[in-house]
């Protein structure tokens, strides 16, 4: 089914752009929903489809230009990388065996291919995961956590390899509690909160989702307050450690600091705060419940 799109999940069809960042805290059911996604585990209710295939029904048949790792990937310890990748084609198949030298080219392990696996660094063995996703040939590859324990070279060696990875033609969804890597990377994000998705769209959007936020500094910020507080279009005044922060459009700041000076209070600082992904993730995730139990954070399928 060449025109079904990457990944379905009850009624939610997502065509995916380059690289689709997966967000959550801990225990809000990220790695849960790829498990399904694999068909790892049998979701509690709802359906998965994998370019049109349900893992549950098709079995591996519906892994066909699909690979990835969940957590960490696993090897043997006393063979060398290349013999890993050659016991894992020999699997697989379709050819597998022949994309076994480019896949570490890729990954830029052909230097070490000889060498046992046990000897590997932790970033070493993430990026001979991602060889051996690659050698399967992949339209969908699935990456959870694929940075997470790695130095900060071995976080931007997996950055750069993610990019590369994008960049020819594959799609990635990547899985990660990393807002900087997130930001960094990817084109679209969902935000899991307690198995259920509480933000879904591009990344630019989420910004703007997350904007609208200004920083104020006066010669009295606690009659400053008072002040922002009694201002129409300006919500959401909170202080924080050396300035007031506040929602408002541009002609509501204005108006806001003709009322200020009015008030006699002379503005230090009146500058529109530069929104991010973390702005957005911590509005979507503070105050976060007890995580789901596990038989009930499927129910990230059915959000819409």
């Amino acid at each position: 089914m060449a025109d079904a799109p990457p990944v379905e999940v009850r009624g939610l069809v997502k065509r995916y752009g380059d690289v689709y960042g997966y967000l959550g805290p801990n225990g809000a059911g990220k790695t849960t929903v790829l498990r399904m996604l694999l068909g790892l585990i049998r979701p509690t209710a709802g359906e998965v489809r994998l370019f049109g295939r349900d893992p549950m029904l098709a079995g591996a048949a519906a892994l066909d230009g699909v690979a990835g790792f969940v957590e960490a990937p696993r090897f043997y310890p006393y063979l060398s990388g290349r013999k890993n990748l050659e016991l894992l084609a020999a699997l697989d198949g379709h050819e597998a065996a022949g994309r076994i030298d480019e896949a570490l080219d890729i990954v830029e392990l052909t230097d070490r291919q000889r060498h046992r696996v046990g000897g590997y660094s932790h970033g070493m063995r993430q990026r001979l995961g991602v060889a051996a996703a690659l050698i399967r040939d992949p339209k969908l590859l699935l990456l959870d956590e694929p940075a997470t324990g790695l130095d900060p070279a071995g976080m931007r060696d997996m950055h750069a390899l993610v990019a590369r990875l994008s960049l020819a033609g594959t799609t990635v969804l990547l899985s990660s509690h990393l807002l900087t890597e997130v930001e960094e990377l990817c084109n679209r994000v969902a935000i899991v909160r307690s198995g259920r998705i509480v933000f879904e769209g591009a990344l630019e959007d989420a910004k703007r989702t997350a904007g609208g936020e200004w920083r104020l500094r006066t010669t009295d910020d606690a009659r400053a307050a008072d002040v922002c507080r009694a201002q129409r279009g300006v919500t959401g005044v909170r202080a924080e450690p050396l300035e007031l922060r506040f929602q408002a459009t541009e002609d509501a700041a204005a108006a806001l600091s003709v009322a200020l000076v009015e008030a006699g209070l002379a503005i230090r600082t009146l500058v529109p705060h530069t929104a991010t992904l973390e702005d957005l993730f911590f509005r979507l995730t503070e105050d976060e419940p007890e995580p789901a139990p596990a038989d009930s954070v499927p129910a990230v399928t059915e959000a819409d």
